[in-house]
């Protein structure tokens, strides 16, 4: 028979800790709150009160349910007022010496059936435990901020927890109306493991100078849905928090992708720590603010005077499938008139077909008139012949990721094409420079990375090679927003932005898979629920497909060469035994025939 938990105990009234005292008033609990002095004990009730009314502002509490809640909380600077509690949960600051002696003092004044519960983030729930009488009793219970909103918690047992302690939590926080995932004691555990990953990739980006913090943000936004970007999402956690998670994933793993980026230590040590002090990578109104101002690293959109952008009226695209067809159709819906090259006269007009279907979806659903649907097709033109692209503006390269095709189209574009004319490709993994090498003009050579599907994602990566004219940068960019898109700009190498940033993190996940460390439904559901994603780790991977993925990850791999980005055996398996996601019906799930 399971447990009941009357009455809980939080000792720590920070943000984190008020937040978990808040989450266990609002349901019915006793609640003995625990801080070290008096000045500490009102801090923690006024950050109380302010949530409640804020809850009753919005409406999601009313004004007796308040009170009621926070007559069930009682403060209190003594830890032997926790004698009587059912369950303890620590949310003092992240240093391991300050929560083992905790422990070792809770272990002292609290029944010995009592559970000991951690909200660590990042330390090791075992060296706490060990530290008690009672090991087998104690567990992580890692909340996230803030605590009465989010819904994923952590529940981390150690080697030593007791089944039943680990079955009684996990049903309790069900009752709290959480999503608990059960997981092991390593660094990180599922969320910040794979989350500081990323963030700590994006800031060595940054750091780099590869892209902008701008380009980085609008990169992860529009590309893959997030809710921020991963600089502004640094700041909105803290610098000085993020290089503590990362530096103690770090000391457990010796994983160098890890390691701190060491502009987070250079910005943590000059007081740069983000919104908190109104400055970290982003230049805030004031601290704890979220309104971003203008500062010396604001991009102009001024031009230097010597960059003269190229106009673009006439536009050609070299392929018929499914990234050309949508990019044909962004070009024609936005008034350019567009030559579409195909290999044969029935996969021109096959595209054209395409196009006109996703046209006439636009129309049932609203997004455009029949006019509108009738002019944009009017503006496109099918051939089989390269030569008719002698007279446009621009060329877009969309033919199949396969690097010899590439540079044959490259090569017979630059002896057709006008002097003055852009070439374009759209390749999402292979090196722009190699296009650009294989012709006599590599300055007009830039990579135009349209995201799939092209009519509908917002992103394009803007990819200049070292050879690449400022004015065919500038003038793709231009482009890119006469087109309606949010154009971002990166260097030529593996992944560019977008995928040198995600799929490192989703292979991060696959290698969690394949030790057992969680299950795909927990991993997800730690991404999803505690990080706010769209999708989680896995369903994207079987969205994407599994050949696909490994493809991208190989490059990286062979790219940086460093070895956390070495495609994980698990995924290389699956694609051997020809598991490759939704496309095949089996991945890392099975889907239903359709």
């Amino acid at each position: 028979m399971a447990r009941e938990f009357r009455t809980v105990g939080v000792v720590g009234l920070g943000t984190m800790g008020a937040g978990i005292v808040e989450v266990f008033a609002r349901n019915g609990l006793d609640v003995v709150a625990v801080e070290v002095d008096l000045e500490a004990v009102e801090r923690g009730r006024t950050h109380l009160e302010t949530s409640t009314a804020r809850a009753v502002g919005r409406g999601k509490l009313s004004r007796e349910d308040a009170d009621a809640l926070l007559a069930r909380i009682r403060t209190t600077t003594s830890l032997a007022d926790l004698a009587d509690a059912d369950l303890v949960v620590e949310a003092v600051p992240e240093s391991l010496d300050l929560k083992a002696t905790l422990f070792a003092e809770l272990d002292k004044v609290c029944r010995p059936e009592t559970i000991l519960a951690s909200n660590t983030s990042s330390l090791s729930v075992t060296k706490l435990a060990v530290r008690t009488g009672r090991p087998g009793k104690v567990i992580g219970v890692h909340f996230f901020n803030p605590a009465p909103v989010q819904k994923l918690v952590e529940v981390v047992r150690t080697v030593v927890t007791e089944q039943d302690v680990v079955d009684d939590v996990e049903a309790f926080a069900a009752t709290l109306d959480k999503v608990p995932v059960v997981i092991g004691d390593r660094a990180g555990f599922i969320a910040n493991a794979l989350l500081f990953g990323y963030l700590n990739h994006a800031a060595r980006m940054y750091e780099a100078r590869y892209a902008s913090r701008e380009d980085l943000d609008a990169a992860m936004r529009y590309g893959c849905g997030y809710p921020m970007g991963p600089l502004a999402l640094l700041d909105l956690i803290g610098l000085d928090t993020a290089y503590e998670i990362l530096d103690t994933m770090y000391r457990e793993s010796r994983n160098l992708m890890h390691a701190p980026a060491p502009v987070l230590r250079q910005m943590s040590t000059a007081g740069l720590l983000g919104r908190k002090t109104g400055r970290g990578f982003y230049t805030y109104a004031k601290p704890h603010s979220s309104e971003v101002v203008p500062d010396a690293l604001t991009p102009s959109d001024a031009l230097p005077d010597e960059v003269v952008v190229r106009d673009v009226a006439r536009v050609g695209v070299v392929g018929t499938g499914t990234m050309a067809s949508g990019i044909v159709e962004v070009f024609a819906r936005s008034g350019f008139d567009v030559i579409v090259r195909g290999r044969s006269v029935s996969k021109a007009e096959g595209s054209i077909a395409v196009i006109r279907k996703s046209l006439e979806k636009g129309v049932v659903r609203g997004r455009l008139t029949e006019s509108e649907r009738d002019e944009t097709l009017a503006r496109i033109t099918a051939t089989t012949r390269l030569e008719d692209l002698a007279d446009v503006d621009l060329v877009v390269e969309a033919v199949a990721e396969e690097l010899d095709v590439k540079r044959a189209v490259f090569a017979a574009l630059d002896e057709i094409c006008k002097p003055g004319a852009i070439l374009a490709t759209t390749t999402s993994s292979l090196p722009v420079v190699e296009c650009a090498a294989a012709t006599s003009r590599p300055h007009d050579v830039v990579g135009l990375h349209f995201f799939n599907p092209a009519p509908l994602m917002k992103l394009v990566e803007v990819v200049s090679t070292i050879t690449t004219a400022p004015e065919v940068t500038a003038a793709a960019r231009a482009l890119c927003e006469r087109l309606g898109k949010v154009p971002v700009s990166c260097g030529d190498r593996a992944g560019f932005i977008v995928n040198a940033l995600l799929f490192p993190y989703l292979n991060d996940a696959v290698k969690m898979l394949e030790v057992h460390y969680a299950t795909a439904d927990d991993i997800d559901a730690a991404m999803k629920t505690g990080c706010a994603l769209p999708m989680g780790p896995f369903e994207l991977l079987d969205v994407v497909g599994l050949d696909v993925s490994l493809a991208i990850q190989r490059s990286l791999y062979q790219e940086f060469r460093l070895s956390g980005l070495a495609p994980a055996p698990l995924l290389e398996h699956l694609v051997t035994a020809g598991r490759l996601g939704r496309k095949t019906g089996h991945g890392f799930r099975d889907y239903a025939a359709r």
